[in-house]
């Protein structure tokens, strides 16, 4: 271990004990006037994935932050991914700077909104975003609908572990995904198969790691690197496949050509395709049938 040096661990550790690359997202929440106010967080991330009812992300503030109060109250949220431009992370260091109103800090606000096409109680979009989640918050969960605002100076316990008031300045916030937007070339990225140039610029920072600066770093070009697969026995396909549904039929040929999904996702995906199959009267897969399997799955995927 002597290449290593313990760190002591500190609060807000994964910016005083670490370098922890972050995103870097503009939250929007409605005030009690009705006004959108920004607010900057890199405390944001990927919370149900799946196998839940809805997905989800997990954001992370101080408890008296203007975002914060305003999710207690209103419970509408737009995390809004802002591309790698320099006047705009300077932009979103000065509405990440506490204690300011909404009035004060939306002002002189760089960044343009549009209408949110859910409702006239959400925040706006932000237009310059290369992406948008629109979002509202879970407080079903740990019954955190107890939780109310308007406690500016620290909340008193009990807390709850994981969605609400976490903490005597601290909350966490589940928000259930409502719609991902999306600009159109990025969307063409996704759906019609992703290249070095079909990335969106994305800066990455580090938090807010000393009393002078934030630090992020600029986007660079993507460097693909081939996923070193292992094609699985053509034999073990054959025996799953045989015992997803006994009305659809895989043929041989057909099972080769799924021998590159790895085995922990196989029947996952071989379920979707018989749940695909039946929908379009196919009773047997052969290589036609699952061209026709997958350009439908492909339409889905355009449509969502």
């Amino acid at each position: 271990m002597d290449d290593f040096k313990d760190l002591r661990i500190v609060d807000n550790f994964y910016q005083t004990s670490s370098f922890f690359p972050m995103p870097t997202t503009l939250v929007g929440t409605v005030s009690e006037n009705g006004m959108t106010n920004l607010g900057a967080y890199s405390l944001c991330f990927p919370y149900y994935i799946a196998g839940k009812d809805y997905y989800a992300m997990l954001l992370e503030c101080r408890n008296s932050s203007n975002t914060a109060q305003n999710i207690l109250r209103n419970k509408k949220v737009t995390l809004n991914f802002i591309p790698d431009n320099r006047k705009f992370f300077k932009e979103a260091v000065r509405l990440g700077f506490p204690g300011d109103t909404t009035e004060e800090k939306m002002k002189n606000c760089l960044f343009t909104l549009i209408d949110s096409e859910l409702g006239k109680d959400r925040p706006k979009l932000v237009k310059e975003a290369f992406q948008v989640f629109e979002c509202s918050w879970d407080d079903s969960l740990e019954n955190a609908f107890e939780d109310k605002p308007g406690c500016l100076e620290g909340y008193e316990p009990p807390y709850r572990n994981f969605n609400g008031i976490t903490g005597k300045f601290g909350a966490h916030f589940i928000l259930k995904i409502d719609k991902i937007r999306i600009k159109e070339k990025y969307y063409h990225s996704i759906v019609d198969g992703v290249k070095a140039n079909g990335f969106p610029r994305v800066p990455v920072d580090y938090g807010y790691r000393d009393s002078t600066n934030f630090w992020y770093t600029r986007f660079s070009r993507p460097i693909p690197e081939k996923i070193q697969a292992k094609e699985g026995d053509i034999q073990s396909v054959i025996y799953a496949a045989e015992r997803i549904d006994p009305q659809v039929k895989f043929t041989k040929e057909a099972c080769a050509k799924l021998t590159k999904i790895p085995r922990i996702f196989l029947k996952a995906a071989l379920t979707q395709m018989v749940e695909i199959a039946k929908s379009e009267g196919i009773s047997c897969i052969d290589e036609a049938a699952l061209q026709i399997i997958n350009d439908k799955r492909r339409n889905e995927k355009k449509k969502k």
